[in-house]
């Protein structure tokens, strides 16, 4: 099984700048975005690239520019031809994001000193696995500053268990495995904090500013109230999808996904609860982590698979409706839940194509004739 012994991952930590060091940041994320709106300037009037010879020319013409970081500039025009930034950065709109490499930091007594000897605290929840490479500063939109270090971590192979498992998405349950024990229920954080989100929005609305007015204290109040409560959501969505895919990756050798493509349900009466659930999030979170991990995950293309019955291989004439829950097969009177079914047809799939040797692969669904060439030894779960 293919295994990357050393893995590249960021480890993020809340950092607590006192007001100066606040201010400087502000000041240096200042530099960097008149640095990226120019470099989007030139990319519109379709001109020669800004280049690190036209940053040179730049902090020679404008002393405010010198009193920054250079690896900071360098790595902001960088970071902009990777990304194909074509929008400017507005000064009240855009969150402060800097990244330095191992020429613009160091840490020191527990602390992240910055180009220009800015010291800020760390708070160190966890060790780091190893000297960082590299660290991006960054602020998000509750006036939290964070520092995301990316280090090299040697992982130990988890032991193969043998074990197989398919995953179907759904609504009512965001997965629906072979095995029941690791089906996924829905959480819903959004729908339980709907009222309070709701009560935060109408505060926000009854206090709104005139434009180009500054907000109350109370409207400014309401608004972190209502980030919070987002924010909180999010993280709550994230913890559960982290917590069932641990569990997944680590009792499982061969996983089996349903390769889903959420955006259609965004049109659909289903869509509030489908973006609840974070399916597509979840499914990204598994992947990731499988490849990891060193685990086989195959991408099976959705289509028929709540028509092909698990037990016997036929394909049904109609496709059923979301209402029906119940799948039964009219050749063989196999019955069994939707999802289930579906689940069971996902992992039949991985059968045709075990000697692929990539870790993760796609694979299409076999047909009904296809099926009845896979060994008999294909465990159905």
């Amino acid at each position: 099984m293919f295994f990357v012994p050393e893995t590249i991952l960021r480890y993020t930590y809340r950092l607590r700048p006192g007001a100066g060091a606040a201010r400087a940041l502000w000041q240096e994320w200042g530099r960097n975005r008149w640095l990226w709106n120019q470099a989007c300037a030139r990319r519109k009037n379709r001109e020669p690239r800004l280049t690190g010879k036209d940053l040179t020319g730049f902090r020679a013409e404008h002393e405010w520019l010198r009193d920054g970081s250079v690896v900071a500039q360098q790595q902001t025009l960088r970071t902009f031809w990777q990304s194909k930034g074509k929008r400017f950065k507005s000064r009240k709109m855009a969150l402060p994001s800097l990244n330095y490499t191992l020429r613009g930091f160091s840490l020191r007594d527990g602390r992240l000193v910055l180009a220009g000897g800015l010291r800020i605290p760390v708070v160190w929840s966890r060790d780091l696995p190893s000297e960082p490479t590299s660290v991006r500063v960054y602020r998000d939109n509750l006036g939290h500053w964070y520092a995301s270090f990316v280090v090299r971590r040697d992982d130990q192979p988890p032991a193969q268990t043998g074990a197989m498992i398919g995953i179907d998405w759904g609504v009512s349950t965001t997965a629906t495995t072979t095995d029941p024990a690791y089906d996924l229920e829905a959480s819903e954080p959004g729908k339980r904090a709907a009222q309070r989100l709701a009560r935060y929005q109408r505060m926000m609305a009854r206090r709104r500013p005139a434009p180009g007015t500054t907000g109350s204290r109370g409207y400014r109040a309401a608004k972190r109230r209502a980030a919070k409560t987002v924010k909180k959501i999010q993280r709550q969505r994230k913890d559960t999808a982290v917590k069932w895919v641990t569990r997944v990756v680590r009792d499982h050798s061969v996983i089996a996904v349903e390769d889903f493509k959420p955006k259609f349900l965004a049109k659909s009466t289903m869509a509030r609860k489908a973006a609840d659930n974070g399916i597509g999030m979840t499914k990204t979170e598994l992947v990731e982590r499988a490849k990891r991990a060193g685990r086989e995950v195959v991408l099976v293309k959705p289509a028929y698979t709540t028509m092909t019955c698990s037990h016997c291989g036929t394909r049904a004439k109609d496709r059923l409706l979301l209402s029906q829950r119940i799948f039964r097969c009219e050749s063989c009177g196999y019955t069994d839940g939707r999802d289930r079914n579906a689940a069971r047809v996902i992992l039949d799939a991985v059968g045709q194509y075990r000697a692929d040797v990539e870790t993760v692969r796609h694979s299409d669904l076999p047909s009904g004739e296809e099926r009845a060439l896979v060994e008999s030894g294909i465990p159905r779960l």
